[in-house]
C-alpha cells in the first residue's frame, strides 16, 4: 500500500504544478515517514543523509562547470561563427541551411550538454537566417529542435554523467566514447528528411542568392571554436585531466575565447553569466539531492523487486522489454528533461538490465537515444519548447514537419538496439 502511495502522491504532485524535484522528495519523505510509524522521526533522520548521499559523488562536480561552458560559449559568438564557416563548406542552395543548422548543432553538443540550451543558442541565429533563405518559421523551428536533441549523445552530456553515477561499471569517459558513433548517426539521419523536405515543398529558394561566406576567412574566425572539443574530448583521452576536471579547463577556455580572441564577453557580463549558470545549475543538483529521497524509499520499500519480477516475467521477451520501454521512455520524455528520467526510472530499470545481461554502458546510449527522441516529440518537447518560442509560432504547427524528423532518430535507435558495437565499438577501442 506504501509503495503504491510513493507513486500516486509523487503524480498528484505533479499533476498539481509541484517542481519536479519537491514532488520526488514530498512524496519519498512521506512514504519514509509512514513505513516507520512507530517512530516516524526517527525514520525521517534518512531524508538528509540521502539528500546529501544524493549529491555527494564526485562526477556531479562537473555538472554546473558544463553548464557554465554552455552560457559562456552561448555569448561569446561562437555559434554565429560555426554558421559561416559552416556554409562555406556546403555551399548555398535549397536545403543547406538545414544542414548547417544541424551541423552546428551537433558540434555545440560537443561544447555544453544541454539540449534546451543548444536549441536557443542555434535557433537564435538560424531561424532569423532561415526565414531570410525562405524557410517556414514552423519547418526551421522542427528542425533546430531535432538538431538539439543530439546534444544529450554527443559528449560532453549531463545525462551520461548522472547515468554514470547512478549505475556501476558505466564510467562517464566510456559513456562519452560510447554516445559519439549513435550521436553522429542521428544528426546525419536527421539531414536526410531536412534536405528532401526543402526540396520537395521548393522551400529556401532565397538562399541561392544569399552571398557565400569566403571559406579561408571563415575557418580563421572558427578556429578557436573548433578547437574546443578537441580539446575537452582530447584531454581526457590522453589522460591530462579527469571529465571534472576537462569541464573546468573548458570554462578558463570559453573565458578566453569570449574576453580575449572575439571580445564578446566583458567584464560586467561575467555576473549575468554566473547568475544564469548558477541559477540552472542549482535546479539541476537539487532535484539530483531530491531524487535521491525518491530512489531511497524504492528501495527500503521493496518497491523495485516486485515490479522487476512482473516485468521479467510478463512473456513480453528481451526485444518487447525493449519496445515497452521505447514507448515509456519517449512518452516520459515529451514532458521531463533527460536527467529526472534517469533519476525517476533507473533504479527501476537497473534489475532489469542486469536480468538479460545488457552490456551497462550500451544500455545507457539506448536510454539516452529514446529521451533524446522525446525531447522533440510534440505536444510537450522541451527542445521544441524553445524553438517555437524563438520562431514566434505555436507548437503545434511543427507537427506536420517533425514527424520525419522523428522516424529518422527512431531509425538509428533501431540499429543501435540491432547492432549494439555501433555504440560499444569506440570505448573499446579507446580501452574503456
Amino acid at each position: 500500500m506504501i509503495a503504491s502511495l510513493l507513486f500516486t502522491a509523487f503524480l498528484a504532485l505533479l499533476f498539481l504544478g509541484v517542481p519536479i524535484g519537491a514532488a520526488l522528495g514530498l512524496a519519498g519523505a512521506a512514504c519514509i515517514a509512514l513505513a516507520n510509524l512507530d517512530a516516524p522521526w526517527f525514520g525521517l533522520l534518512a531524508v538528509p543523509q540521502n539528500f546529501y548521499a544524493g549529491l555527494g559523488k564526485y562526477p556531479l562536480l562537473a555538472v554546473p562547470m558544463f553548464v557554465l561552458v554552455g552560457s559562456i560559449f552561448d555569448r561569446s559568438g561562437v555559434a554565429a561563427r560555426l554558421v559561416n564557416f559552416a556554409v562555406a563548406i556546403v555551399g548555398r542552395g535549397p536545403g543547406m541551411l538545414p544542414v548547417v543548422a544541424i551541423a552546428v548543432a551537433m558540434f555545440l553538443g560537443g561544447i555544453s550538454g544541454s539540449g534546451p540550451a543548444n536549441a536557443a543558442a542555434v535557433g537564435a541565429v538560424m531561424i532569423a537566417a532561415m526565414k531570410r533563405a525562405g524557410y517556414p518559421p514552423a519547418y526551421s523551428a522542427s528542425i533546430v529542435g531535432a538538431a538539439a536533441a543530439t546534444d544529450i549523445l554527443i559528449p560532453p552530456s549531463v545525462a551520461f554523467i548522472v547515468y554514470s553515477v547512478l549505475v556501476p561499471g558505466a564510467s562517464v569517459p566510456a559513456l562519452f566514447a560510447a554516445g559519439m558513433v549513435p550521436g553522429v548517426l542521428a544528426g546525419l539521419a536527421l539531414m536526410v528528411p531536412a534536405v528532401w523536405l526543402a526540396r520537395k515543398h521548393k522551400m529556401g529558394l532565397l538562399e541561392a542568392e544569399l552571398p557565400r561566406p569566403p571559406f579561408w576567412r571563415s575557418l580563421r574566425q572558427t578556429l578557436w571554436g573548433l578547437a574546443a572539443p578537441v580539446l575537452i574530448l582530447g584531454g581526457m583521452r590522453a589522460g591530462w585531466f579527469t571529465p571534472t576536471e576537462a569541464a573546468v579547463v573548458a570554462v578558463f577556455y570559453g573565458l578566453f575565447v569570449g574576453m580575449v580572441i572575439h571580445r564578446t564577453i566583458r567584464v560586467r557580463d561575467l555576473f549575468e553569466i554566473l547568475r544564469e549558470s548558477g541559477e540552472l545549475s542549482a535546479v539541476l543538483l537539487v532535484v539530483i539531492s531530491l531524487a535521491g529521497i525518491f530512489a531511497f524509499s524504492l528501495s527500503t520499500l521493496g518497491v523495485i523487486d516486485p515490479v522487476t519480477n512482473a516485468i521479467v516475467h510478463s512473456g513480453l521477451g528481451e526485444y518487447g522489454m525493449l519496445t515497452l520501454l521505447i514507448v515509456l521512455l519517449v512518452t516520459v520524455g515529451m514532458f521531463l528533461d533527460g536527467v529526472s528520467i534517469f533519476l525517476i526510472f533507473v533504479p527501476l530499470l537497473l534489475p532489469i538490465m542486469r536480468h538479460y545481461g545488457w552490456d551497462p554502458v550500451w544500455f545507457g546510449v539506448v536510454l539516452t537515444l529514446k529521451v533524446a527522441l522525446g525531447q522533440f516529440t510534440p505536444p510537450l518537447a522541451v527542445n521544441l519548447m524553445v524553438s517555437s518560442r524563438i520562431a514566434g509560432i505555436p507548437m503545434e504547427a511543427t507537427v506536420r514537419w517533425v514527424g520525419w524528423l522523428l522516424v529518422s532518430m527512431a531509425l538509428v535507435m533501431v540499429l543501435v538496439i540491432a547492432f549494439p558495437q555501433l555504440a560499444l565499438w569506440l570505448p573499446n577501442t579507446l580501452g574503456y
